[in-house]
């Protein structure tokens, strides 16, 4: 959970081995010694890639992000190909008329990619979903906590508040992860026996923000002015923050127009929007209350915890939840009966009670989960703006990048890079067991952050890292608690996958 997460200032570090300073013909051979990487020092290469003519380049890159035959990972796969090099330049979606600029150079493999969470050595400002910015019209007018570096005065204050906000209630966490998810897989039998299937995804949004909102706030929405709407309102306010970013299966050039080309005016969402913000401003009440003693306005509180709530944890379950459901559908039977054997043995062990020294006793679910998140990491793509001048490593080659050059991390690419992991394009629920899995969490990166470090005022990891990996792990145990194993049907979705529930065979051990 996030009480586990560190607060203190981080201490300056060295130059970290995925980059160094670029080195030229008439830097002294004091720069040179200093420009050497702690480890082998790489040869270098000019980054491939162009970005073709002004517009036209644009258009095309977003024409083949978005339609191309290969999808998303074939847009960038095809790249590396062709350049043999996985660090290139491209421009990233939605390009014209929505991002000034398009232009960024891609890492596109484990080595690469750390550089994005340094800030000593790239600039976070306004980065949080890319090239573009949404209008502050959809956050109340603030700049919330996401799109802040974390040289900005209030940066540490807004993270301070939603530490504060993961762990304030941290005793009511299980028991309320308990009880909603528990209605949930009821309200999913009774569904697969009316009908023969259950939409995972569709009970999971309602259980998500009301476990939300009962663990952390002591409110149930559904009694409150939102009643149920408070998961369809959400959901249309995240799309029309990230509609320049998604796919909807329109018609191409109807799409394309309507999402890719202009932003979704803020104006027909504002009552949706301002039906959230009045919820927040009533039951996060204690929080703004501690936002205000931090120095923070109530105003820029209540928008800063509604985004937190909403887009980053309930955003975060939307579509990592169905993800997990998804690869342990897929994992079969034999992986669900060392599941079973391992949550009802450790929960047999402590009188029966799922508490946090259970799930201590049950390294193969955290190890699920952790696998999950690495093979399809909830957030895709991280960004970051060169503070200098410097030299980025792959595994093969080092890459001069100047000064105010976009950096852009296709999280997947890094992830599931086969010089790292073994069968990476496998899901392996045991793969992080043990000491050798153990030393593969580093590359475990889907917080903004490796999988063993703990988020500070410094940095731009999640704040509630241990809090998700800690809820994913509840739903793992809420399962098979309940059921031997359980089959699924899945499908695409804007947002994560579709997994249809086809079969839950209840618990006979």
């Amino acid at each position: 959970m996030a009480t586990a997460a560190s607060m203190s200032f981080m201490s300056p570090t060295p130059t970290p081995a995925w980059v160094r300073r670029p080195t030229r013909a008439s830097a002294s051979a004091t720069d040179r010694k200093d420009a050497v990487s702690p480890k082998r020092r790489l040869p270098l290469r000019k980054v491939p890639g162009d970005y073709g003519p002004p517009l036209v380049g644009a258009l095309r890159d977003r024409y083949e992000y978005f339609y191309g035959p290969g999808g998303r990972d074939g847009f960038f796969a095809a790249r590396v190909r062709a350049h043999r090099s996985t660090v290139v330049r491209l421009n990233m979606p939605p390009g014209p008329f929505v991002a000034r600029d398009p232009r960024v150079v891609a890492l596109l493999d484990a080595a690469s990619f750390p550089v994005l969470f340094d800030t000593s050595l790239v600039d976070k400002t306004d980065l949080f979903t890319g090239t573009f910015m949404p209008s502050t019209d959809l956050t109340g007018g603030y700049r919330v906590l996401s799109y802040l570096d974390p040289a900005e005065p209030n940066h540490a204050q807004l993270k301070t508040l939603l530490f504060y906000l993961l762990s304030h209630r941290r005793q009511h966490v299980i028991p309320s992860f308990r009880d909603v998810y528990g209605e949930v897989f009821g309200l999913m039998e009774n569904e697969l026996a009316r009908v023969g299937k259950a939409d995972f995804g569709q009970h999971n949004d309602a259980a998500a923000f009301g476990f939300l909102c009962q663990s952390l706030l002591g409110q149930d929405p559904v009694k409150s002015v939102l009643g149920q709407e408070g998961p369809k309102l959400i959901t249309k306010w995240v799309l029309f923050q990230l509609s320049p970013l998604f796919n909807l299966g329109l018609p191409t050039l109807v799409e394309d127009a309507l999402l890719h080309s202009f932003r979704l005016p803020p104006a027909l969402v504002k009552k949706d929007y301002d039906r959230l913000a009045d919820f927040f401003r009533d039951a996060a009440k204690t929080v703004v209350d501690e936002g205000e003693r931090l120095g923070i306005p109530r105003e820029e509180a209540v928008h800063n915890i509604l985004f937190a709530l909403c887009f980053n944890s309930f955003g975060g379950m939307k579509i990592l939840f169905p993800n997990v459901m998804k690869w342990l559908g897929r994992a079969g039977a034999q992986a669900h009966g060392r599941l079973a054997t391992e949550v009802r043995a450790a929960v047999r062990n402590n009188g029966g009670e799922v508490t946090m020294k259970a799930l201590a006793e049950m390294p193969l679910v955290k190890s699920a989960v952790y696998e999950a998140l690495r093979i399809e990491p909830p957030v895709a793509m991280q960004y970051g703006r060169a503070k200098r001048d410097m030299v980025v490593e792959s595994h093969d080659y080092g890459y001069e990048v100047r000064e105010g050059e976009m950096l852009f991390g296709y999280q997947p690419m890094a992830t599931k890079d086969a010089r790292v992991f073994a069968r990476p394009e496998e899901y392996l629920p045991d793969r992080f067991l043990g000491e050798d899995g153990a030393r593969l969490l580093r590359h475990v990166v889907w917080s903004n952050g490796p999988e063993t470090a703990s988020p500070t005022l410094h940095d731009k990891q999640c704040a509630g890292k241990d809090f998700v990996v800690l809820v994913a792990r509840l739903l793992l145990v809420e399962l098979f608690l309940r059921y031997d194993s359980f089959d699924v049907v899945v499908g695409n979705s804007t947002l994560g996958s579709s997994v249809t529930i086809t079969s839950l065979k209840k618990a006979t051990f």
